[in-house]
């Protein structure tokens, strides 16, 4: 009798396989990138604040909004948003039927910031990236990373496996 809720050993594999391969090209171009000039002086933390900042609706998110998109926890994120609204790139305001709630807003120094690196940062992306995978191999690159990141909020929390092996 064969159990549907039990993957064969291949498919594990090639799952742990595929993940451990993302997961070290992730870390791999973000250490290059971390290297390069481009940060005006703020971290790639900082930057991605403000980058995810420029492309929330009203250019502002509620801290937990921001702090989901991020690696950051929530006490991490409230310091870097402090010493960011201290230069006057960021705000913490009111969410408008919400007394309780606070938001922070890009200011327009912010986005003529997150702009400036931004253009630079991207000429980046286009060397590491784009100068190892040809147009279509980019084209399937966001289609499957879309469809992994799309995917996971309809796939069930596997919790703990006791029989896992390390992955990444």
């Amino acid at each position: 009798m064969v159990d549907d809720d039990v993957p064969d050993a291949a498919a594990v594999r090639a799952s742990a396989e595929a993940w451990e391969a993302l997961f070290r090209a992730q870390v791999t171009l973000l250490r290059r990138f971390a290297r390069d000039d481009v940060w005006g002086g703020l971290s790639m933390r900082e930057y991605d604040v403000l980058f995810t900042l420029a492309r929330a609706p009203g250019r502002a998110l509620r801290l937990r909004d921001l702090a989901s998109g991020s690696l950051l926890s929530q006490p991490s994120l409230s310091r870097l948003v402090e010493r960011l609204e201290e230069d006057g790139l960021v705000r913490r305001g009111p969410v408008p039927g919400d007394r309780r709630g606070t938001a922070v807003h890009l200011t327009d120094a912010g986005a003529a910031r997150q702009r400036e690196i931004g253009r630079r940062h991207v000429r980046s992306i286009h060397d590491l990236v784009g100068g190892a995978l040809d147009p279509d191999e980019l084209g399937t690159l966001q289609r499957l990373c879309d469809k992994l990141r799309l995917a996971q909020p309809g796939l069930p929390d596997p919790g703990p496996h006791p029989d896992a092996t390390s992955a990444g």
